[in-house]
C-alpha cells in the first residue's frame, strides 16, 4: 500500500519529533480507548450513574442530576481550591473558567487568575487525562453548584468535594459493576474498527514484537478483545495472535518505575496463575510485571522500543521520561476536530482577513495619535502639513472603521471559539495559541493520532518526520508592522 501524505487529514499519524518505525523493534499499547475505543456518551454515562448511586448512598441530594458530556472535555483543569474547572493555554494562562456550571465573566476570571498560572506540580490543579475523567469531572461541576447553596451534607470545601467524587469513581470501578455491565452488553458500549487487527498485523509480519501492555484485568480484557477483533482476524485465529506478549493488571504508571513481580496465567479460563522469573516468554500472558523486565526480555531498550496509549501521563509522561521509550498518543477527538476546522475553514479565513485588515487600521490609529501627541505638547518631529484637527478627523474616522470591524469579526470568532464543544472549543487550541493539552501532546508525545488503525496508512518501515517548527521571527510569522 503507498504510503499517504496525512498532514490535513483526519486520519493522519502527526509527528512532534522524527520517527523511524524502521528502527522501531517493539510496538506496546495500551487497550482501553487505545485498541479499543468505547462510545464516549454511553460508558461515561454508565459511570456517572454508579458514581451517583455511590454518593446518595451517603445522603448526598444527586437523584436529579444528569450527566452532560458537553460539559467538559479532556485536556481541561480542574481548580480543587477554587472549585472551578478551566482551559489553559500553553504557557498555563487561564483564558476560560467556570465555576460550577456557571461561566465565569471576564472581571471574575481576571480576579481569580490575572496572577495565578497553571502548574500541574502543584496538587491544587487536576488535569483531565483521559476520556475515563468526564463523568467525574461533569459530576464535580454539578455538585460545586450544590455545595454553593448549601445543599450538600457536612462541612467540606472545593478539595474535599473532589476527593469524595474520585472516591465514589473509584469505588464503582473496584466493585466491577460497571465493567460487569459492559461485558454483558459490548455492543452497546464499544465502537468497532475492523482496520486495527490489520494494522497490528502488519506490525508483526514485518519483525516487529507486538505487546499488549493494559491495566485492565484479563476477566476484562479477554471479552473486549474477543469482541473487537475476533470477527476480523482469519479463520481459526483470535486476539491472542496479534500479541507477542499479554501483560494485563499491568499496574501502570508503576509499571515503568517499579520492579514489580510478574504472575504469569497458566489457565486464561479458570484465571489460573503462578509466580514466573526469568524472561517473559512470546505467547504467554503475565499480569503485573514491568518495563525493565519486557526490555531484558526482547534484548531492546530505549528508543527501540515505542509505547501507543491515551493517557498523557499514565502512557506517554511516564515512559518517556523515565525509559526514553517513543511514545505515541491516541486522540480520537482529532477526527471530529479536524473535521470542524475543515468546515469552517472558509470563515477562518474570513475571520484572519478582517484581523489583519483590523491591524492595518490600527496601526495607522497609533501612528496618528503619535503625531497628535507631539503637535498637542509641542516636541519632535511631525509631518510637514499635517493639522492637528486633520488627524483628529481621520482618527475619529478610523475609530468608527474600527468599530464596524470588531462587528464583523465578533460573530466569527465567538464561532470559532465553539468549534468541537459549545463552552470550551476547540481541544488543541484556545483562542490562536495552543491549548495546554496541546502543549503536553507536544511535549511527551513522539507522534500522535486518532486511532491505532491510522498506522494503515505509513508502512511498519516509515519514516516520520516532524515539521519545521515555526518562530515568531520567521519572515512568514512577523506580525504586521507599524
Amino acid at each position: 500500500m503507498p504510503e499517504k501524505k496525512c498532514t490535513h487529514s483526519p486520519r493522519g499519524i502527526f509527528c512532534n519529533r522524527t520517527l523511524n518505525l524502521g528502527a522501531v523493534r517493539a510496538i506496546g499499547y495500551d487497550m482501553d480507548y487505545t485498541l479499543i475505543h468505547y462510545r464516549m456518551q454511553s460508558w461515561e454515562e454508565c459511570a456517572y450513574r454508579y458514581i451517583k448511586e455511590e454518593l446518595s448512598r451517603d445522603g448526598w441530594p444527586v437523584e436529579h442530576l444528569i450527566f452532560d458530556s458537553d460539559l467538559v472535555t479532556r485536556g481541561l483543569v480542574i481548580d480543587i481550591e477554587l472549585g472551578n474547572v478551566v482551559k489553559a493555554n500553553r504557557f498555563g494562562y487561564v483564558k476560560r473558567a467556570y465555576h460550577g456550571t456557571r461561566p465565569l465573566d471576564f472581571d471574575e476570571q481576571r480576579r481569580s487568575y490575572q496572577r495565578v498560572l497553571v502548574d500541574l506540580g502543584e496538587r491544587r490543579w487536576h488535569f483531565l487525562n483521559t476520556l475515563f475523567s468526564i463523568s467525574e469531572a461533569c459530576l464535580f461541576m454539578q455538585l460545586v453548584d450544590l455545595l454553593d447553596e448549601g445543599r450538600v451534607p457536612g462541612a467540606i470545601g472545593y478539595e474535599e468535594l473532589f476527593r469524595r467524587v474520585r472516591h465514589a469513581a473509584d469505588e464503582a470501578h473496584m466493585e466491577g459493576r460497571l465493567k460487569s455491565e459492559i461485558i454483558a452488553d459490548p455492543g452497546r458500549f464499544i465502537e468497532l474498527d475492523e482496520e486495527i487487527p490489520l494494522a497490528l498485523l502488519d506490525q508483526k509480519k514485518a519483525g516487529k514484537k507486538v505487546i499488549l501492555i493494559s491495566n485492565s484485568e484479563l476477566s476484562y480484557a479477554a471479552p473486549m478483545l474477543s469482541y473487537a477483533f475476533d470477527p476480523f482476524l482469519p479463520k481459526n485465529s483470535t486476539w491472542l495472535d496479534l500479541f507477542d506478549i499479554i501483560i494485563v493488571g499491568a499496574r501502570k504508571p508503576a509499571f515503568f518505575s517499579n520492579d514489580m513481580p510478574a504472575l504469569e496465567v497458566v489457565d486464561v479460563q479458570k484465571g489460573l496463575l503462578r509466580e514466573h522469573r526469568g524472561p517473559l516468554r512470546s505467547g504467554s500472558i503475565y499480569m503485573g510485571a514491568n518495563a525493565m523486565l519486557i526490555e531484558e526480555s526482547l534484548g531492546l531498550n530505549g528508543e527501540e522500543i515505542l509505547y501507543v496509549g491515551d493517557h498523557i501521563f499514565t502512557d506517554v509522561n511516564v515512559s518517556k521520561n523515565i525509559l526514553r521509550w517513543r511514545t505515541a498518543l491516541v486522540l480520537r477527538e482529532l477526527e471530529e476536530e479536524i473535521a470542524a476546522m475543515k468546515s469552517f475553514q472558509p470563515r477562518q479565513t474570513e475571520l484572519e482577513d478582517l484581523m489583519e485588515e483590523k491591524a492595518q487600521m490600527e496601526a495607522q490609529y497609533r501612528e496618528l495619535r503619535l503625531i497628535a501627541q507631539r503637535i498637542q505638547k509641542h516636541y519632535g518631529p511631525v509631518p510637514e502639513g499635517m493639522e492637528l484637527t486633520e488627524i483628529q478627523r481621520n482618527l475619529a474616522e478610523l475609530h468608527a472603521k474600527i468599530t464596524q470591524i470588531d462587528l464583523r469579526i465578533a460573530p466569527l470568532a465567538q464561532a470559532a471559539g465553539k468549534l468541537l464543544n459549545p463552552h470550551w472549543g476547540p481541544l488543541m487550541r484556545t483562542g490562536i495559541d495552543k491549548s495546554h493539552l496541546a502543549r503536553q501532546v507536544e511535549r511527551y508525545a513522539d507522534i500522535y493520532t486518532s486511532r491505532v488503525s491510522n498506522f494503515l496508512y505509513v508502512s511498519p518501515f516509515a519514516f516520520l518526520r516532524s515539521s519545521r517548527g515555526s518562530l515568531p521571527h520567521d519572515p512568514a510569522c512577523l506580525p504586521i508592522e507599524d
